[in-house]
């Protein structure tokens, strides 16, 4: 009997969801609170070269990851010792898991790797063979990654332009003003990256599509005053094709959305990310926060990072390129689970999620 294709999907999914959560659990047991705290922490830092502080984190099994920025990189070869560095710190931590290694290649301006995806996003969806370009684009990030032992990707951006020359479309990082296209190209893309062995991230949910020229959540404070009908039939539609091509991780925006929260940037809101990124459009993988020295944010790291895991948040990105910045986060996270002030239930869930990923690639 032939299983219909999407029955096949849920199945599948049923499955390897009880393998990584087992896999979680396994690797979450037996931790300290700053040790499970630092799961949910992504690091940072400056130059060319990690310092000892973020190497001594990483082997005492305090830290998920490293993200890489322009000013990390001179060249792949550079890059791929430097990754090798990490590792073998990794391999001394008691926790047995490959770091989640990760960057931001959509292609077009915003690569931090020479090379593929060269196309920006734009440059895609205006292709002659927009899902073949899309395809190709996924295929070269996931390799280009994987070629020097990174194994997540910050990408795609799924965000829904408005008008030309807006804050997204200005830098090419939209696919198009079309919901459809942006999510058909969103899918090519990260399941072409994903089997070439690197997780996808889909990001800005619920999408900043909507925003202005100049509205720029990293530098201040952004409102995007949209419809829920139109957030939801225009800048959350590309979501489910995402979740159907089995991407790893969605990035959740800073922007504050009155429709599903006026008082919280979405990723500080339990409204964005526990009831509509996971209860109505059922996302059961690994969320991760935008950058958290971000300008649309108040208050301390520490505050930050709390609060963001309050809301449901798995990662915290804490990429200002100071490791301290990243032990502020994970000292809070854990004080906060010690204290009860976060959910002791939740927090583990979160650190299984992760956990499961970094098992998984």
């Amino acid at each position: 009997m032939r299983i219909p294709g999407r029955v096949l999907q849920v199945v599948l999914a049923i499955a390897l969801g009880a393998v990584f959560a087992q896999a979680g659990t396994s690797h979450a047991q037996g931790l300290s609170p700053r040790q499970q705290a630092g799961q949910r922490v992504i690091y940072s830092y400056s130059g060319l070269t990690p310092p000892r502080s973020l190497l001594d984190r990483i082997r005492a099994g305090e830290a998920a990851g490293v993200i890489f920025f322009g000013e990390n990189i001179s060249d792949l070869t550079q890059i791929a010792n430097v990754i090798r560095q990490l590792q073998d710190a990794n391999a001394a931590s008691p926790v047995k898991a490959p770091l989640l290694l990760m960057t931001d290649q959509e292609g077009g301006q915003v690569r931090r790797l020479p090379g593929e995806p060269v196309l920006s996003e734009k440059q895609v969806g205006q292709a002659a063979d927009p899902v073949a370009a899309a395809t190709q684009a996924g295929t070269g990030a996931g390799r280009n990654l994987a070629g020097v032992g990174m194994n997540v990707n910050l990408a795609p951006v799924l965000d829904v332009y408005r008008t030309a020359g807006d804050f997204m479309d200005r830098f090419g990082r939209s696919y198009s003003s079309d919901p459809a296209v942006a999510a058909q190209l969103g899918k090519a893309f990260i399941e072409a990256q994903q089997q070439a062995g690197v997780a996808a991230t889909a990001k800005h949910f619920p999408g900043i599509g909507a925003a202005a020229r100049d509205q720029n959540t990293d530098t201040a404070p952004v409102t995007l005053d949209v419809p829920l009908p139109t957030l939801r039939d225009v800048d959350e539609a590309p979501y489910p094709a995402a979740f159907s091509a089995g991407v790893k991780l969605v990035m959740v925006s800073w922007a504050t959305y009155p429709a599903l929260d006026a008082d919280h940037p979405a990723g500080l809101s339990s409204a964005v990310v526990r009831n509509e990124l996971r209860e109505r459009l059922r996302f059961a993988g690994v969320t991760i926060t935008d950058a958290l020295e971000a300008g649309a944010l108040q208050g301390t790291t520490s505050e930050r990072a709390v609060s963001a895991a309050a809301a449901g948040m798995d990662l915290i990105l804490c990429s200002a390129r100071d490791v301290a910045q990243g032990d502020e986060a994970g000292d809070a996270l854990a004080t906060a689970v010690q204290s009860g002030r976060l959910n002791p239930a939740d927090f583990t869930a979160a650190v299984n999620r992760v956990s499961a990923l970094r098992a998984s690639l």
